[in-house]
C-alpha cells in the first residue's frame, strides 16, 4: 500500500509527524533524480491548478516553488501583493474569495500575519501550503534544511545543530526548531539576549549567548540574517557590533578544532552574520540548500495532490 501524508495541507511542521517528514524526504530523494536529469519535468501534476500568493516580498521561496510546480507539470497562477495599506483581514477574505471562483486546486501562500495559513484552509476547500506566515512558521524551509543536513551528515539524529542569529523575528528558527526535534537532533540557539524569545527554552533547546560557545558545540551552524525590516525598535546597538559578536568570519572557522557545516536560508548579508569566504567555503551547504529545496517543494507538492486524489475517491 502507498504511504500517505496525514495532512490535508502543509500549515506547519508542528501539524506533522515524523512519519510525514520521512515520507516527504523519502520522495525528494526521487526528485532530486528528475531535476538531474536532461529532461528535467515529470507529469505528476498535470491539470492541477496552483496558485502562489505572496503578500510579502519574496524572490528565493517564489521561484523555488514556481520551479517545482513546471517540473511537475503544473498550471501555475501567481499573485503579489506588497499593499501594506490594505488591512490583514480584508486582504485574506479577498484571498479566499478570488481563490473559490477560480477553482484552483492548491494555494502556495506567504502572508505577514501568523495563522493566515490556518485561515485559508479553513475558509476554503482547496489545499494550502505555508509559504511563511508572520513569524510564526516557515515548513518548507526547515524541511529542506533538515534534509539538507541528512544528505551531509548522513542522519539528523543525535547531531548538534546551532541556529544563530535573530531567533525572535525568525519563521526558519521556530519551524527547524520543531522539524529538527521531532528527527531526534539536539537544538541550541545562540544570539544577543534581546533576539532570543523568552519561551524559546519551552521548546527544549538549549540557550547560548556566547558564539564561540555554540560553535564548539555544534556539527551544524544554521546562520540567520538579521531581519532589519521587522524590528521596530533597536535590539542591538551596530550592525558592526553584531558582526564582532555573532558574525563567522574564515578565522572563526579555522580556530575551531573541529569541522563544522555552516548553512543560511538566504538572503544572506554579506559581511554581516557571514563573511564571503565563509559562504562559499567548501565547509558551507548553501547551495545544496538552494537545490535540494525544489526536490522538497515538489514532495510536498505531489504528496498533497495524491492526498487530495485519495479524499476524493473515498
Amino acid at each position: 500500500m502507498e504511504e500517505k501524508l496525514s495532512v490535508n495541507h502543509l500549515l506547519g511542521i508542528k501539524n506533522i509527524n515524523q512519519n510525514d517528514i520521512k515520507l516527504i524526504f523519502k520522495t525528494a530523494d526521487n526528485f532530486k533524480t528528475v531535476i538531474n536529469r536532461s529532461i528535467k519535468r515529470v507529469p505528476s501534476l498535470r491539470d492541477i491548478t496552483v496558485a502562489n500568493i505572496f503578500f510579502e516580498n519574496s524572490t528565493r521561496t517564489r521561484v523555488s516553488f514556481e520551479l517545482a510546480e513546471k517540473r511537475l507539470s503544473a498550471d501555475i497562477v501567481n499573485f503579489s501583493s506588497t499593499s501594506s495599506s490594505v488591512s490583514k483581514g480584508e486582504t485574506l477574505i479577498d484571498t479566499v474569495n478570488n481563490i473559490l471562483a477560480m477553482k484552483v486546486d492548491m494555494v502556495v501562500m506567504r502572508h505577514p500575519a501568523p495563522g493566515a495559513a490556518v485561515f485559508l484552509a479553513k475558509n476554503t476547500n482547496t489545499q494550502v501550503i505555508n509559504a511563511g506566515d508572520g513569524t510564526h512558521e516557515h515548513p518548507t524551509q526547515a524541511l529542506l534544511d533538515a534534509y539538507s543536513i541528512k544528505e551531509k551528515l548522513g542522519d539528523v539524529k543525535g547531531k548538534k545543530i546551532a541556529i544563530i542569529g535573530d531567533i525572535l523575528h525568525s519563521r526558519v528558527a521556530i519551524s527547524n526548531i520543531l522539524c529538527l526535534k521531532k528527527l531526534g537532533a539536539e537544538v541550541m540557539v545562540c544570539g544577543p539576549a534581546t533576539l532570543i524569545p523568552k519561551y524559546i527554552g519551552s521548546m527544549g533547546v538549549k540557550i547560548e549567548y556566547n558564539l564561540q560557545n555554540a560553535l564548539k558545540w555544534c556539527d551544524v551552524a544554521n546562520m540567520l540574517r538579521i531581519q532589519l525590516e521587522r524590528q521596530d525598535i533597536k535590539y542591538f546597538p551596530s550592525l558592526r557590533e553584531y558582526t564582532m559578536q555573532y558574525g563567522i568570519n574564515l578565522q572563526t572557522l579555522q580556530n575551531l578544532e573541529k569541522e563544522i557545516v555552516i548553512m543560511h536560508p538566504g538572503p544572506i548579508n554579506r559581511g554581516v552574520e557571514i563573511t564571503s569566504d565563509v559562504a562559499d567555503h567548501n565547509q558551507s551547504i548553501i547551495l545544496n540548500q538552494v537545490e535540494n529545496g525544489v526536490a522538497i517543494r515538489m514532495a510536498v507538492l505531489y504528496l498533497l495532490a495524491m492526498k487530495k486524489t485519495e479524499n476524493v475517491k473515498n
